[in-house]
């Protein structure tokens, strides 16, 4: 029988190509095993989202079960897996409705995001809350900070004849006609202008649900939240 000659480019191909093949089966066979944690740490980190736009306090609980406790429906527009799909989240705090709306925009280095929740008169911010891929540390990061969320607060996002504007992010001492606004992060003015943006274009993405009355809601689908 003739030796295998291991230092053949064929040996050094057919061994690189089972290495290859057996690694990437592994791969899959532990991507697999770990899907159902990963799809789970998601949904956690979501519900802490919205619930952190809420003003709720997770820490000392079960972050799933407050959750749960709190956001029981969930109105869906538009057909899923379409660029038109909106969610929004509606919770009951001490008998008071709020509807939470997810954000979605871009930021100086990467992608922004976040909740914003309203008042039962879907004018009325009650809180927000925004995360970021990679601004800038002490700068754009600050976007997640309290003191610039808070802001927000008991701002309105409609202008006295009742159109939806948003809020404007601006400069101190700069003004937005027609429209609240609050103050831009000082050394941040691109992330600002991010976050005045992505209000502005989320906002008229959910012009149909903002604009209807509860009778009129014949084309959403409300779902109640399941443990």
């Amino acid at each position: 029988m003739k030796k295998l000659d291991t230092n053949g480019t064929v040996y050094t191909v057919v061994y690189s190509a089972v290495i290859t093949i057996i690694v990437a089966v592994l791969l899959a066979v532990v991507s697999q095993a770990l899907r159902p944690r990963q799809e789970a740490n998601i949904l956690l980190d979501k519900q802490k989202q919205i619930l952190g736009a809420l003003k709720i306090d997770y820490s000392t609980g079960d972050p799933a079960e407050i959750y749960l406790a709190l956001v029981n429906d969930t109105l869906r527009y538009g057909e899923a897996g379409t660029k038109e799909y909106r969610e929004v989240y509606v919770a009951n705090l001490n008998g008071a409705v709020k509807y939470v709306l997810p954000l979605s925009g871009k930021g100086l280095w990467g992608g922004i995001g976040g909740y914003l929740a309203l008042d039962e008169d879907k004018n009325t911010i009650y809180g927000t809350n925004f995360n970021h891929e990679s601004e800038t540390p002490g700068l754009g990061a600050k976007i997640v900070e309290l003191p610039f969320r808070q802001q927000f607060e008991g701002k309105h996002i409609r202008n006295a004849a009742g159109e939806v504007v948003s809020v404007a992010v601006l400069k101190s001492g700069k003004h937005a006609e027609g429209q609240e606004q609050v103050d831009a992060i000082s050394g941040a003015t691109i992330t600002s202008t991010g976050v005045s943006t992505m209000l502005q274009v989320n906002l008229a993405e959910y012009a149909e649900f903002l604009n209807e009355t509860p009778a009129a809601a014949e084309n959403v689908e409300s779902v109640k939240e399941e443990d």
